[in-house]
């Protein structure tokens, strides 16, 4: 087997281990772990089709690549807004 065969194979486990994990709820759709996952299998998969290209999943492939990061800048500014409302732990009142 070629080695962008591989990667590839390592890209769709890294997908597909992210979807099954969310869904048996071991990580949360807005976490780190899930979009660093995400995005190792976008950028395995197009790896992958570096070397045997297909038109189709390499849109697929961006398209997802481009959602996950996207998702991960918003959750991250989800995560800053909420740590701006609470107040510091070490103000005395």
């Amino acid at each position: 087997m070629e080695l962008h065969t591989v990667v590839g194979l390592i890209g769709v486990v890294c997908y597909l281990l992210a979807y099954a994990l969310m869904q048996m709820r071991k990580l949360a759709i807005d976490s780190y772990s899930y979009a660093c996952l995400n995005i190792a299998g976008g950028i395995f998969g197009l790896y992958s089709l570096s070397h045997d290209f297909n038109l189709a999943a390499a849109i697929s492939q961006t398209m997802w690549l481009i959602f996950t990061l996207v998702g991960m800048h918003a959750s991250y500014r989800r995560r800053g807004a909420l740590k701006n409302k609470l107040p510091p732990l070490d103000t005395q009142q």
